[in-house]
């Protein structure tokens, strides 16, 4: 049941981070896996010998979803899964948001997730059969100093995932997401660059230590997989009991 071969996943900042290491993930139960974002290099080496492409891309194009399509489609790749990976973290008080920086966190963090899906919804409606993943966080749930606008858009993923399974499942797709707790990616760089700051986050878990990329692989296998056929709308908390305490 956690099988995905015959299945190809879309990966939206699939060159680093939690969205390499769930590419990864994936490729190894079987999909191929197409790999989107700005920087090439990252790209090329995250995909290395696996089965796939990649595709560089600036997602806060407005005619980047439809470039994302057209692509698929000229190399044969349809996406039977969409993991929303990429996203940004601008730190900063409430006080100095800028417009700017408020609407280019929504949109990316936001607004990319729904347009791509509903691009690709079409073909996953064609065999009745799709999984859309979308990134959620901590901060979907509570409030973090400095982050007001990457919260807001994390807490907006919990509604939109939750829509999506109410407008797609009775197609055959369901639309989940995970929410990590403390990984080290270059958005916690911060805090992994800390050693007090981060061995206090992980002494907030109820494990006692902060996330390995290899934590994150077998939730997303799940989500991806016919083993959560049963399983819309709903967000998996991937904290190590962080939000438990």
């Amino acid at each position: 049941m956690f099988q995905l071969t015959g299945k190809t996943a879309l990966i939206t900042g699939g060159g680093s981070g939690l969205g390499k290491a769930i590419a990864h993930a994936l490729s190894d139960a079987g999909a191929k896996i197409v790999l989107a974002g700005r920087r090439e290099t990252l790209l090329v080496e995250a995909l290395e010998t696996r089965s796939g492409g990649v595709l560089p891309i600036d997602l806060m194009e407005p005619n980047a979803p439809d470039d994302v399509v057209s692509f698929c489609r000229e190399n044969a790749l349809h996406p039977d899964i969409l993991v929303n990976a990429a996203g940004i973290n601008p730190r900063a008080p409430a006080d100095e948001i800028t417009p700017e920086v408020w609407q280019t966190t929504l949109h990316l963090n936001l607004s990319v997730p729904f347009l791509l899906a509903q691009k690709l919804v079409p073909g996953m409606k064609a065999k009745n059969w799709g999984r859309v993943i979308n990134i959620a966080s901590l901060q979907s749930q509570r409030a973090f100093e400095n982050g007001i606008a990457y919260g807001a858009s994390k807490g907006g993923i919990t509604q939109l995932t939750r829509a999506m399974a109410e407008a797609w499942s009775p197609h055959g797709i369901t639309a989940n997401a995970l929410a990590p707790g403390f990984f080290p990616t270059e958005l916690t760089e911060p805090i992994f660059s800390n050693p007090e700051l981060r061995a206090t986050m992980a002494a907030r878990t109820a494990i006692g230590r902060n996330g390995t990329m290899e934590d994150i692989a077998g939730p997303a296998v799940f989500f991806a997989s016919q083993a959560s056929r049963y399983v819309t709308g709903q967000v998996l908390y991937v904290d190590g009991g962080y939000t438990a305490k």
